[in-house]
């Protein structure tokens, strides 16, 4: 039934290990230690890859890791009854060489392994054997109820209150005749009303009612505003009448110019609130009297373990602290459950307290998830396409609003300073007004970058009008921009909400036929649980509509409009959280050179505070 059995040390050092076929498990471990251990990620104890599922449990005392692994389609109801025995088993019997460090491999454990597994197999169908009672009609709430209980009268209260003194009787003293006789005194006085009431409305009917004056038609006149000048200003406003008139010219802001070289600056994000850890270090000793949550955990502990119990009141109140931080419900969850597992059994030095011990390997967390887990370097991955030949192809996509265009034109604005030359691809044709807001881009752009100054036009604009195939534009403009020698293509898409599934296998489409090398999510930093439906679905729809094996996903965020949101800065670890992929840009404001790279620690000391 069990496929494997593990255990090893955090370090990676294998102490014990039970394999019962010749198939190779080691990726399945590697990617249970690589996307859910070392991405504290560890509070949900089950993890599928491929075919097998892995149940895990963490000993922080000894830093252990047990992992048992079967058949996904197999459902065991031993296993977290097993995995606990196993633990606990193991640490009694080699409890002495645990404690000194001193790891060896000789550990003979195959026989104690054995009677676990028996006696867990065997509590199992003796579970299974026992059947599940049902509930009597008598212990059911509906054997409470009667027929007076259920009928809902609209009279007035001396009626209701006769109602519920007759059913009160009706409990305690089971006198069914005579609340009977009051239920039908009641329902006569309620039908002589209804009687008295539709014989009134009738004569009110027969009445004939006055003929009502016939409406005068009203013509609607233009307003005239008292400063708007009527219809003297409309020449003015006409500037269609010279067709060859050249539009308005735009003036550069040469202070722009120069200050996005090189790689982008990080974020920094400031906070004016205090830092709970520091409100519960310098509280007052009357505090305890008033019942705060982290009053009980001022005093010191000892060499005391960490329990869960212990450590509850600390994590609710994180909890909600996160929350308020604008993190997903579900994703705040989840990160305590994480730093519970990773604590419980960690026993405490003298000088350490509950609420500074969780405090602290939350934060570590927090900074974990945000750092990205590969090489993001836009920059030098231009350079190497355009040593092969190739331009760099780019694609946003998001729901709509959220400033996709905006910020693929300060992300232009930023490979321009780096001398990229870019074509940006009209690929909405479906919002009015979307290729004229990217061909006002475009011209700002080659204004603050002129052809002039780096001997070839830098910026270009690869449009087809409205209502066309997205898929096919950007096939065009890439072809465009690898035979005219430009190294960078952004193709910019319309925006979608996560459940239109026709606009979500479009963009599916486009992605499949032109496999662009980066695709970019662009999400609010104004969402909180929205930010986890908005990705989830995303990258779910990317995946079920593609054409291919290896569907191409999202590969990183754009995080936008953080300039709004202060220090509640918690839609960055859910994004991060829910897909694992770094937020590569973060935009800050209007301009062009309001764009910069995402800092952990920064986010994370606004997060906490």
């Amino acid at each position: 039934m069990l496929d494997l059995f593990s255990i090893f040390s955090k370090g990676g050092i294998v102490l014990w290990c039970f394999q019962s076929t010749s198939e190779i498990f080691s990726p399945s471990v590697n990617a249970l230690i690589r996307s859910v251990i070392l991405q504290e990620r560890s509070g949900n104890n089950t993890f599928n890859h491929n075919s097998l599922t892995l149940q895990y449990k963490l000993d922080n005392e000894f830093e252990l890791v047990f992992v048992v692994a079967y058949q996904r389609i197999l459902q065991l109801s031993y296993v977290d009854k097993f995995l606990n025995d196993v633990h606990l088993e193991f640490r009694d019997k080699y409890k002495n060489e645990l404690q000194t460090g001193h790891y060896n491999s000789d550990y003979e454990f195959k026989m104690c392994f054995d009677k676990v597994l028996k006696e867990c197999e065997n509590w199992a169908k003796s579970q299974a054997k026992i059947p599940k009672q049902m509930r009597t009609f008598e212990d059911s709430q509906k054997s409470k109820k009667t027929v007076a209980s259920m009928i809902e009268r609209k009279g007035d209260e001396k009626n209701k209150k006769s109602v519920k003194i007759v059913e009160s009787k009706n409990l305690s003293n089971g006198k069914i005749e005579e609340s009977s006789e009051q239920e039908d005194d009641v329902i006569a006085a309620n039908r002589a009303k209804l009687a008295q009431k539709l014989a009134s409305k009738g004569k009110k009917e027969t009445k004939k009612s006055p003929k009502s004056p016939k409406a005068v038609d009203r013509v609607k006149k233009p307003r005239v505003w008292e400063l708007g000048g009527g219809s003297r200003d409309l020449p003015t406003l006409e500037y269609t009448t010279d067709k060859d008139a050249v539009p308005n010219e735009i003036v550069a802001d040469t202070q722009l110019v120069g200050q996005m070289t090189g790689a982008i600056k990080d974020l920094e994000v400031e906070s004016d609130y205090s830092s709970s850890d520091d409100e519960v270090e310098n509280a007052q000793p009357t505090a305890k009297k008033s019942g705060g949550m982290f009053s009980l955990f001022k005093g010191l502990v000892g060499s005391k373990a960490l329990s869960e119990e212990t450590m509850r009141p600390v994590l609710d109140k994180l909890r909600d602290h996160l929350i308020g931080k604008n993190v997903a419900a579900d994703i705040a969850n989840k990160l305590c459950d994480s730093v519970a597992t990773r604590l419980e059994g960690k026993v405490l030095g003298t000088f350490e307290t509950v609420a500074k011990t969780v405090r602290a390997t939350l934060t570590e967390s927090l900074v974990q998830i945000l750092s990205p887990k590969r090489r993001v370097d836009i920059l030098r991955d231009c350079m190497h396409a355009k040593q092969e030949g190739r331009p760099y192809v780019m694609t946003f996509c998001g729901v709509n609003g959220v400033g996709k265009s905006t910020n693929l034109a300060k992300i232009c604005f930023w490979l321009l300073e780096n001398d990229l030359s870019v074509l940006i691809a009209a690929c909405d044709t479906f919002r009015a007004g979307a290729v004229e807001q990217l061909r006002t881009h475009v011209r700002r752009l080659d204004a603050l970058h002129p052809a002039q100054a780096h001997g070839r036009r830098m910026v270009h604009l690869y449009e087809k009008g409205y209502g066309k195939d997205a898929a096919g534009i950007a096939m065009e403009a890439i072809r465009y921009a690898a035979d005219s020698k430009i190294d960078v293509v952004l193709v910019d898409t319309a925006g979608r909400m996560q459940d239109n599934e026709p606009l979500m296998r479009a963009l599916a489409k486009l992605i499949t036929v032109n496999q662009p090398d980066l695709v970019l999510f662009v999400g609010e930093a104004l969402v909180g649980n929205e930010a986890v439906d908005q990705l989830v679905k995303f990258n779910q729809a990317l995946a079920d509509h593609s054409a291919t094996n290896d569907p191409h996903v999202i590969d990183g965020i754009v995080l936008t409009k953080f300039d709004t949101i202060d220090d509640k800065v918690g839609a960055a670890i859910s994004m991060t959280y829910i897909t694992g992929q770094p937020i590569v840009f973060v935009g800050t404001g209007q301009t062009y050179t309001d764009l910069k790279a995402l800092n952990p620690d920064a986010v994370v000391r606004a997060l906490m505070k």
